[in-house]
């Protein structure tokens, strides 16, 4: 909360001292407050991430306050959303469909979610890990990869890198999958879920299929759920600069925008 508060009183200083200049930034100045180039701003507001910047009499751009509340939230956002979405969302509330800008952030956090699930499947199925004894069931390439959701081209990448060995059917030459592969690739799928690269992967199957214990896969765990939590914390400030944004922004009943630091509202 603290920090909230200093960086709220850091925008109202701002937002002061620029209304003080008559509200006009050069791009300069607004590169120069966040660590960018001129030609960055100048490409964020052609893709619509700023609003529109005003003109002078001889061409060159100005900007205002409203813009730096545009540009901190949308780097804000970056940080927790990603570039795609953030650049998605800004677009959307600068044409005025802020509805739509606000399914993204929905549907972002939802994601999250489910990457937590995801987290919490990988844990459950490193839970007192043991090895598969040999059993009926095996399974081809097809039905496992639908069964995965993914191509079987993928699988046949992962088994070039290692990571499964079906058998291949004597008669057929097809690759048949064990019980025991199959577990494999539903972890392996689950750690790519996880941002985890294969080469990442690779030592922790011969961990799982040895299953002399989970320690090495500790840290990896650790480290997955740090990421996930300060996305997180990432998406509350996000959320923080982004309504600070939407509350400067012109209301239509009214016209005009409300530019006074927030908590002299």
């Amino acid at each position: 909360m603290n920090r909230r508060l200093k960086v709220m009183r850091e925008i109202g200083r701002e937002v002061r001292r620029n209304l003080q200049n008559s509200g006009q930034l050069r791009p300069v100045d607004l590169a120069r407050r966040h660590g960018l180039s001129t030609q960055a701003i100048r490409n964020y507001e052609a893709a619509g991430i700023l609003p529109d910047a005003e003109r002078t009499p001889h061409g060159y751009r100005t900007y205002t306050p409203l813009h730096a509340y545009a540009l901190r939230a949308f780097l804000a956002l970056v940080a927790g959303h990603g570039h795609q979405t953030a650049a998605a969302v800004m677009q959307a509330i600068n044409r005025d469909a802020t509805e739509d800008a606000l399914r993204l952030i929905d549907e972002s956090h939802a994601q999250l979610l489910d990457d937590r699930h995801t987290l919490q499947a990988v844990e459950a199925a490193l839970h007192d890990l043991s090895p598969v004894p040999h059993e009926r069931g095996d399974t081809f390439v097809g039905p496992l990869a639908s069964r995965l959701g993914i191509r079987p081209a993928t699988l046949r990448k992962w088994e070039r890198a290692g990571l499964v060995q079906p058998r291949r059917d004597p008669q057929t030459g097809y690759r048949v999958y064990s019980a025991a592969d199959v577990r494999d690739a539903l972890l392996i799928h689950q750690l790519r879920r996880g941002g985890y690269l294969l080469e990442q992967i690779a030592p922790l199957i011969v961990q799982v299929r040895s299953a002399g214990g989970v320690a090495p896969l500790e840290s990896m765990l650790r480290d997955w759920n740090a990421r996930l939590s300060a996305r997180s914390r990432a998406m509350l400030t996000g959320a923080a600069a982004l309504d600070a944004y939407l509350g400067c922004r012109p209301d239509p009943a009214r016209g005009q925008a409300d530019l006074r630091p927030v908590a002299d509202r």
